[in-house]
């Protein structure tokens, strides 16, 4: 056979090759790796998140990726872009297998521009990282509130740095957007709807909660610390200029979990956390309590564990109508038989150590501070519920809703710092 001839038919066979990788793969280009949707999305976006080198972009092109397992990521320093929220969407209504639609495990990752539909379990989890940042992610689980729904849709635990910014989170049958067990934490101009929980800061340090909706969920914002978890103490937690609204969503957590608790209408709870400052927010139209400020009461073993809330900080905050038709369940029936309707703007469920209830009283460095929020006419600002007496011997109970001894302040708290691949985690938004 002649040389000449076969000269061509190499050169034609790798030129067919070329053409069949193009078409069955992910496509390297520089440092971005794009992908667009196909009959084989599932091993293409798993075999690009696999490929990636760090400093590379995975993009996804817009349209409607139909998967059926977990996707995962463990290569440091990439970035995985959409073309937006409603133009990218991994549907993993289909999933068979995995704990997630989308896990990260590695640091310094960007999520940006994308949504994630109908994840058997929680919709973008990133597990002990240093460094991610989730922007303009949406989660969703588009059957409605349902307890069979995923858990959490943004989900960063024991992590630190971490960056959420312009997310919306719908459906969770525990929190939207939750952050656990991390530190240095910024969410912010994010939106939460028909979730059991909204927005939720648990088991965290330092976290700034700025700018964000809440609403149409079973309560909006919360704080928490639970016992019996690898990181406890949580503490120095703002929240300010949110907008907590119209939480009328009946709870639909699976029997058994924590957020189980929170009744139907709850703008905020604050429960037992430390130095929490909560200022410039706006709460109305929940119809059970705007905010309420409680201890852990549930049996643990945990000696290290402080389930009442100190240093609690409330103020320049603007509260509507709101506690006219508290929840039926056990915490909502317990406010409406406690302190009344319609429920104070703020209500403290009195809970202390038996000893400092009974002879000591709480602390002075660690009690409430109210000041300068805006009230209805014809509201109580405040209530304390009494629960224990109301629960011991409730023909002796009384609820108190006198402020005075609250009006007092705190020292503001220090601005939270979040830095990702080197430079403030802000600055990557306009990337």
């Amino acid at each position: 056979m002649p040389a000449t001839f076969l000269r061509v038919q190499r050169g034609m066979l790798g030129i067919i090759a070329t053409a069949l990788i193009i078409l069955s793969g992910p496509v390297l280009a520089d440092d971005v790796i794009r992908v667009s949707p196909s009959e084989n999305a599932q091993e293409e976006i798993q075999e690009a998140l696999i490929l990636a080198e760090p400093g590379q972009t995975i993009e996804l092109a817009a349209g409607f990726y139909k998967l059926t397992d977990g996707l995962s990521l463990d290569v440091a320093n990439v970035t995985v872009k959409g073309a937006g929220m409603d133009k990218t969407i991994l549907s993993f209504k289909g999933q068979k297998g995995g704990s997630e639609g989308l896990l990260v495990t590695s640091d310094q990752v960007v999520l940006r521009d994308f949504a994630v539909e109908d994840s058997k379990g929680d919709a973008v989890k990133a597990k002990g990282v240093d460094g991610i940042a989730m922007i303009n992610i949406r989660t969703e689980w588009t059957g409605g509130p349902k307890s069979t729904n995923g858990a959490y849709g943004l989900y960063p635990v024991q992590s630190k740095n971490v960056f959420i910014y312009g997310c919306v989170a719908i459906g969770a049958s525990d929190a939207g957007i939750y952050v656990g067990q991390s530190e240095d934490i910024i969410v912010t101009k994010s939106r939460g709807e028909f979730n059991v929980a909204g927005l939720e800061i648990e088991n965290s340090y330092r976290a700034d909660v700025f700018d964000n909706v809440m609403t149409r969920n079973t309560g909006g914002l919360l704080v928490f610390d639970l016992p019996n978890l690898p990181k406890q103490g949580g503490h120095n937690v703002r929240f300010f200029r949110n907008k907590s609204f119209d939480n009328d969503t009946d709870n639909f957590a699976p029997e058994g979990n924590i957020v189980g608790i929170v009744p139907r209408g709850t703008g905020m709870i604050v429960m037992a956390n430390e130095n929490v400052e909560v200022f410039e927010n706006e709460f109305y139209g929940n119809d059970t309590v705007n905010i309420v400020v409680a201890s852990y009461v549930d049996e643990f073993e945990d000696e290290n564990y402080q389930p009442t809330p100190k240093k609690i900080h409330i103020h320049h905050n603007k509260f509507g109508k709101s506690g006219m038709d508290p929840d039926p369940g056990q915490f909502g029936t317990i406010l409406r038989e406690t302190v009344g309707t319609p429920v104070p703007d703020v209500v403290w469920d009195g809970v202390l150590p038996l000893m400092d209830y009974l002879f000591f009283g709480q602390a002075e460095e660690d009690s409430l501070a109210l000041h300068d929020n805006t009230h209805l006419d014809g509201v109580k600002p405040y209530g304390n519920a009494n629960m224990i007496m109301h629960v011991v011997a409730p023909i002796f109970h009384s609820p108190d809703f006198d402020m005075a001894p609250y009006a007092k302040s705190y020292p503001s708290l220090p601005a939270v710092d979040v830095t990702i691949r080197g430079r403030p985690a802000m600055e990557l938004v306009a990337q």
